[in-house]
This record gives structure tokens, sequence and C-alpha cells, in this order.
């Protein structure tokens, strides 16, 4: 894709050898006060979320809240179904009684849970993403092995193509490209 006989530029990648390389980089990559970034690794590096100084995840949030509603909900609906729509006496047990409903509500509760966090994970992380351009990088393909990446995006408000390189150079980046779109 051209832009006025330009190719667009989504934004520059850094490749970084160690996990302790790439904590440390993305300590300094947000100090430098970097938006739009994300670091890329072959496995989950402890606290790498609190070193890009990324908030709390609100998938906790929306499991709690769906399974809130939903196991009352559930509750709600055994209540209503045998004590009050259609009231039967069965062996002359009472029509109300919290142990006969509480399984059902928890059941609606666990249920709507899963759900709510599968599905959740992946609106929050904008998925499924069929396509990306980073894919387009032979050195991103190591990022499911054995290396670790930062990418800063060019549509943030700090990007600048040969200042940005410069200093994921300085960082210790042992392979530093720039990605088109």
């Amino acid at each position: 894709m051209t832009t006025n006989g330009k190719k667009m530029i989504y934004g520059v990648l850094a490749q970084f050898e160690t996990a302790p390389d790439i904590y440390h980089a993305c300590e300094k990559v947000r100090d430098r006060g970097f938006l739009k970034w994300d670091a890329h690794t072959p496995f989950p590096v402890h606290g790498l979320d609190k070193a890009m100084g990324l908030p709390q995840s609100k998938l906790s949030w929306v499991v709690g809240g769906t399974a809130a509603i939903c196991g009352i909900g559930g509750f709600s609906t055994w209540v209503w179904m045998n004590a009050v729509d259609y009231k039967f006496v069965i062996a002359g047990k009472p029509f109300w009684g919290l142990t006969g409903y509480f399984l059902p509500g928890f059941e609606c509760a666990v249920l709507s849970a899963a759900f709510a966090c599968l599905f959740g994970m992946l609106a929050l992380n904008k998925l499924p993403q069929w396509y990306h351009s980073l894919f387009r990088s032979e050195a991103f393909k190591k990022a499911t092995d054995d290396k670790f990446f930062i990418s800063i995006e060019a549509t943030d408000p700090k990007f600048h193509p040969v200042n940005t390189m410069e200093f994921l150079k300085e960082l210790g980046a042992s392979h530093v490209e720039v990605v088109e779109q």
C-alpha cells in the first residue's frame, strides 16, 4: 500500500535475546512515554504487564458480573417456576427452600462465567485477528520460539522512525527493523 507514492509504515520492531532484557526495555519504553506499543514473548514473563504499565484486566469484572447476574437469574427462575408459577406439592416439601434452588443457580453461574470468560477474552484481545503487519517480518517468526520483541506503532504520538530505531538500539536490541503495512 502506498500513500502519495510512499509506503505506509506500521511501526518499528526490536528483537531482544532474554526475558530480563525485554523486561528492562519495556520499563524504559514505558518511561519514555510511548502509548501504542506491545511486547511479544514466546512464554509468559512474570511482571511484564507492570513493566509495561498496563492497567488491571477488565476480564475479571466481566466474568464475575456475568456469573452473579446469571446465578441470581437461574436461582430466581427456579424459585418462580416451583414456588409461584406452578405450585405442586411433592411429599409435603415446602414450595420455597434455599437448598433445592441453590444448585441450579450455581450451575447457571458457572456455565455463564465460562462463556463470559471465553468471549470476553476474545473481545478484549480483539480476536480473531487473521492478519497483522508484524507477520511480514521474518525475524518476528522467532517470537513463538525463543526471541523477545517490542513493537512500537507509527500511530504513537512520540513515534519517529529514525529516533525510535535509535532508542531501541540503545536499549540493547539485537535486531531493529521498520515494518510496513
